[in-house]
């Protein structure tokens, strides 16, 4: 008789040796991430610097014709402009990272230190605007899902790329037009009363977030004035993201109602709302998710328009005051943070994602 030798069978740990390490997967895509932070910057803020520096120095952009040229030399020599350009690329560097970004020319003020005056402001005002887009994109993109190709979403659909298209000074416009001069219901612009700004200015230890400042007055009067001045910059703003979370939604309800497990539930008897509400609605928010770096970016750059039209003193305010005054150590510094708050973002937003979806680790 003859006997078979049999290959004795792999064992289990050979065979599953690459999910030996759970956390394996999510921790080499997080540190991917998180490496490709510092290049991001760097390239983007070195275009800052280029740019910048294609018009000259900043000293002869800001007050040429308003000195004479030996007062600029002087100037110029002791901001050290006068040495090589390359020379003052690499030391702009070095300070960026350091968190130096020079003195603006216009005011003399550290501009650091107007980061972190006006930079709460545009992030107050970036924190609405996704309130809105979120209250206002995502239930309205399951609606258009829940009437696919009928009257109510074709409306939606439009009415999406309205919000996208619209620009955010031309909506903010409409609404002061509309609820400030015709209705009288809100304020015009500002973020606050000039008594509401008296009463959070003697806070001792004031964040420069009205809604958090406004809440630590204690005074109900002061917090209701805050959020009122907050309503048209936030909508203007928020609207832009809302179309696309709106189409987004829409988009992706729409493909998870003709997956499996909803065609399960739908055959037990489960009403096409419910499926809408409750079955198709938590996934189709993962790409909702995915973007919001992306949106942050968009509704940093619709701030520079929301906050001149509506006076609200942030960064994007002051972005424009110092380019008109040609101060371009100040436009350098804030566009650079811009870029740094962009890159962190879409880290953050790695991190949730991750988290949430495994599949977007591989």
């Amino acid at each position: 008789m003859t006997t078979v030798a049999m290959k004795p069978p792999m064992p289990a740990a050979g065979r599953s040796k690459k999910n030996t390490s759970p956390g394996g997967g999510i921790g080499r895509y997080l540190l991917v991430r998180f490496l490709l932070i510092f290049p991001t910057i760097f390239i983007l803020v070195s275009m800052v610097f280029w740019l910048m520096r294609t018009t000259g120095d900043p000293i002869t952009a800001a007050l040429g014709g308003k000195l004479g040229p030996d007062q600029l030399a002087v100037l110029i020599k002791e901001a050290g402009y006068d040495r090589p350009i390359l020379i003052q690329y690499f030391e702009y560097l070095g300070q960026v990272f350091t968190g130096n970004f020079g003195t603006t020319i216009s005011t003399n003020r550290p501009v650091s230190e107007v980061l972190l005056t006006y930079g709460s402001a545009t992030a107050e005002l970036v924190f609405y605007a996704l309130i809105v887009a979120f209250i206002v994109g995502i239930p309205l993109g399951m609606v258009a899902a829940y009437w696919r190709d009928k009257a109510p979403d074709a409306f939606l659909r439009v009415a999406a790329i309205l919000f996208y298209a619209t620009p955010v000074f031309f909506a903010g416009l409409l609404l002061k037009l509309v609820f400030a001069v015709w209705l009288k219901v809100l304020p015009v612009a500002g973020r606050a009363t000039v008594s509401s700004e008296l009463e959070m200015g003697f806070l001792p230890d004031k964040t420069g977030i009205y809604f958090i400042d406004a809440l630590k007055t204690g005074n109900p009067a002061v917090f209701g004035d805050v959020l009122l001045h907050a309503v048209l910059p936030a909508v203007a703003l928020g609207l832009l993201t809302a179309g696309v979370f709106l189409r987004l939604v829409r988009t992706n309800v729409i493909g998870t109602l003709g997956t499996d497990y909803v065609d399960a539930a739908r055959s037990r008897g489960v009403n096409e709302f419910r499926l809408v509400s409750k079955h198709a609605y938590r996934p189709a928010l993962i790409p909702i998710i995915t973007v919001i770096g992306l949106q942050v970016a968009l509704l940093l750059g619709g701030a520079v328009l929301t906050e001149t039209t509506f006076e609200w003193k942030g960064l994007g305010f002051m972005l424009i005051e110092f380019i008109k005054a040609r101060d371009f150590v100040a436009v350098q510094g804030i566009v650079a943070l811009l870029a740094v708050i962009v890159a962190l973002s879409n880290f953050i937003v790695d991190i949730i994602a991750a988290l949430i979806d495994p599949r977007v680790r591989y």
